[in-house]
């Protein structure tokens, strides 16, 4: 469905919500995005073709309760992306959870105020459908995650709760607008923004030696121009509906790097040693726990296990096709690199 107002997009800086405003300026919609600083700090934003003429960036605290209320005013869709992604916090409570759950509520109230917000369209993740990979199980949009606490990956928990909000606040308030939820696992691609974000500073580590060999891990990867697509077909798409898994295909350790030293980046630090048997598994887990916290709880409730998913659904409701893990591992290499992230392959 087509607007002529302007779509809000929440976070605007992000890594996923920079690459859908960029497809939403190209595709002729005006956004109206918003921002923890000044609009002149994102000169990464205001460049972008279109912006010019059709975006417009916003100052507004998640945190404070009614900041959303002129954002989101004179808008059919909304797009919140804002949530913190960060692994090892000091105080998960502070630094996960609050923003995550009270960024949204206030979102979700602004939005009911408005009167004109038809459709959320909601960034979650895999991670409020499973925090512990089950070898035998497929996941699917049916699926949530129950194990996580502020303990066990606070970070998974943050992004449940968030979600899980949304939905109990949807059915609080029937029929007033829409909720779609977006569920990406691993996000990787090149970066607008000159800042490296989490899931591709993991693929900088395992290139740069901070990993002592080839783990039993295995990720879900999917591209970020996939998911600021997903997150335009969620709005376009009249009988969008529910959950929706973003996600490629899954890939071992071993296969990425494979992959990686088949693709002209042999010259970096790859692991080398294949500790992915039981032996090296049961190594990795008595040494997670000389890594901060919460890498070494994802390290113990990951290893040895396999993940699947049924990415059916967005492909059949919404149409999306996905980009190759190849090309967007080769992508986000060479973009790293572009911004310094990376040295330059020595070849």
């Amino acid at each position: 469905m087509k607007t002529n107002k302007p779509v809000c997009v929440t976070g605007a800086s992000g890594f996923i919500a920079a690459h859908i405003i960029r497809e939403l300026l190209e595709r002729g919609y005006n956004v109206r995005g918003t921002v923890r600083k000044s609009p002149e700090n994102y000169p990464f934003l205001l460049g972008l073709p279109g912006a010019k003429e059709r975006l417009e960036l916003v100052k507004a605290d998640l945190l404070d309760a009614g900041a959303y209320d002129r954002v989101v005013e004179g808008c059919d869709y909304v797009m919140h992306t804002a949530s913190p992604y960060k692994i090892n916090v000091k105080n998960p409570q502070i630094d996960l959870v609050d923003p995550a759950v009270t960024g949204t509520e206030n979102v979700l109230e602004s939005c009911l105020k408005s009167g004109s917000v038809k459709r959320l369209i909601f960034t979650s993740s895999i991670a409020a459908i499973t925090d512990e990979p089950e070898s035998t199980k497929v996941f699917t949009e049916k699926d949530w995650n129950i194990m996580s606490s502020l303990d066990r990956n606070p970070y998974h928990y943050s992004k449940t709760l968030a979600e899980r909000e949304a939905w109990d606040f949807i059915m609080r308030k029937r029929q007033a607008f829409d909720l779609v939820v977006i569920n990406p696992v691993l996000v990787i691609g090149p970066s607008l923004s000159p800042s490296l974000n989490t899931s591709n500073g993991m693929i900088r580590d395992i290139m740069s030696g901070v990993y002592p060999g080839i783990m039993d891990l295995n990720w879900g990867f999917v591209d970020v121009r996939d998911v600021a697509k997903a997150h335009i077909l969620a709005m376009e798409t009249d009988t969008a509906s529910g959950r929706y898994i973003c996600a490629d295909k899954t890939m071992h350790m071993r296969e990425l790097v494979t992959l990686l030293k088949s693709s002209g980046f042999d010259t970096y630090a790859l692991p080398k040693v294949d500790l992915s048997g039981i032996t090296g598994s049961l190594l990795m887990k008595a040494l997670s726990f000389t890594q901060p916290k919460n890498t070494g709880m994802y390290i113990r409730t990951n290893i040895g296990r396999t993940l699947r998913y049924d990415n059916a659904k967005i492909m059949r409701e919404l149409g999306l096709s996905f980009m190759t893990v190849r090309e967007s591992m080769i992508d986000t290499v060479n973009d790293m690199v572009k911004w310094g992230h990376l040295p330059a392959s020595k070849h």
